[in-house]
């Protein structure tokens, strides 16, 4: 077995609780002799610091920045067996999720201690047996499981890591036989969706599609906090659905005022206003530049009994907002912002900020006074103080007050692991406009 012996000083991040070596912090690599060695991509090698202390066994690649990642405290091997007892440890985690007949993520990553592995299960039926049985009125979970029987599973997977790409099929085969026996059944499909720029950092090249079993081709229906939604997960983005603003859709739409005219901005297919339309909201404009996702959205309303009162627009939203109308009758009750990530490392920061001060500027001057903002991040580079001063600033600039209602993390099956910040990345602000 290789050992990576750190620089003086550098182990104390690892210690705390971070996994990640990076190639900086490397002071020579020896083979099992003592002798000076190279890594292989995708081996196994210890960790230790520079005065011997031992700190974990990682997952190697020379190639990245990221030159090990580590997946355990002690010396253990990693074959199929130990992807069986980690993934049934992450059920156990999430053993209040009812995970038999609801959606959720199974596998964070290293926040579950299986570095560069995602794995999203979407529980529910193909669209175009459920979809008929929304004709008359909103399509229900109990409707749905009378008229056709427990629903199916597919999983969504993504390989994220050189070290966890190359034992895609013992991950597989674990996740299949850990199915069977803990979550009633084995998927009817699994779907790669190993899409992400960081395989390109990692020497991978981006690979998706369907690994074993089928996936309908019209969508499948899952169900969220109760109402319906349309997972289209081969041509979604990231896993098909972002099941990590589960329950920040579900807050949002309690705190919209009543009869509220709600703007959801970079809507996808239309999460939070079709739960804001669910819960009282009079009608809801969705924007984003994606039409597949507004196809999609407006699926999702007449699912859920609420297309007439939805209108889609298919623009870049800084534009959008820039040239909406300043009359009175034309401000919004509620604004929703979930743009995707501006920073995607600490190098793009600057024009992040820029880009989240300027829609949040903009909402602002949109929105009824008294009105409700809910603004989110998933830049993982831009913490919860760094964003606060951002819409802070926001809303000095518009001249506006804001209290803030809530401050919320990602949903509870994405965890956030204590040492590893990386895990700590959505942040969603509620505020009233005063």
């Amino acid at each position: 077995m290789k050992r990576i012996i750190l620089k003086a000083g550098e182990e104390r991040r690892i210690l705390a609780g971070h996994p990640w070596v990076y190639d900086n912090e490397v002071a020579l690599v020896l083979d099992g002799r003592g002798r000076d060695a190279s890594l292989e991509p995708g081996e196994t090698a210890d960790v230790e610091s520079a005065g011997k202390t031992y700190l974990g066994r990682a997952l190697a690649n020379p190639h990245s920045k990221i030159i090990a990642r580590i997946y355990s405290p002690s010396k253990e091997g990693i074959d199929r067996g130990f992807f069986k007892r980690r993934i049934r440890q992450a059920l156990e985690r999430r053993r209040g999720h009812d995970l038999a007949l609801r959606s959720a993520r199974l596998v964070f990553a290293e926040a579950d201690f299986l570095p560069g592995l995602i794995i999203d299960r979407f529980a529910g039926w193909p669209f175009g047996k459920a979809e008929p049985l929304a004709a008359e009125a909103p399509l229900t979970f109990e409707r749905a499981l009378e008229a056709l029987g427990p629903p199916e599973s597919w999983i969504a997977i993504q390989f994220l890591a050189f070290g966890m790409d190359s034992r895609r099929e013992d991950v597989i085969a674990a996740l299949e036989e850990v199915a069977a026996r803990e979550l009633g059944g084995p998927p009817s499909g699994i779907i790669e969706k190993s899409g992400a720029p960081v395989r390109i950092l990692e020497g991978l090249p981006k690979r998706e599609g369907v690994m074993k079993g089928s996936f309908p081709p019209e969508g499948a229906v899952i169900f969220e906090n109760g109402l319906p939604f349309l997972v289209m997960i081969e041509d979604g983005q990231k896993t098909g659905h972002f099941l990590d603003q589960k329950e920040n859709r579900n807050l949002a739409a309690t705190l919209m005022p009543e009869n509220a005219r709600v703007l959801d901005a970079f809507s996808y297919t239309g999460g939070f206003a079709v739960h804001a339309l669910r819960s009282g909201a009079r009608s809801a404009c969705l924007v984003d530049l994606s039409a597949p996702a507004l196809e999609t959205a407006r699926r999702n309303a007449r699912l859920n009994g609420v297309e007439a009162r939805i209108e889609t627009v298919r623009a870049d939203v800084f534009s959008f907002l820039r040239d909406l109308p300043r009359s009175r009758d034309a401000l919004f009750d509620g604004i929703v912002l979930d743009p995707p990530a501006f920073a995607k490392s600490r190098a793009a920061m600057g024009d992040a900020l820029k880009g989240y001060k300027e829609i949040n500027l903009q909402a602002l001057k949109r929105l009824r006074p008294g009105g409700i903002l809910i603004t989110c991040s998933c830049s993982q580079a831009v913490g919860e103080q760094t964003f606060k001063a951002v819409v802070a600033d926001a809303a000095l600039d518009a001249g506006r007050r804001l209290t803030e209602l809530a401050f919320r993390y990602q949903a509870e099956d994405h965890p956030i692991l204590v040492g590893y910040d990386e895990s700590r990345y959505l942040k969603c602000l509620c505020f009233r406009a005063l």
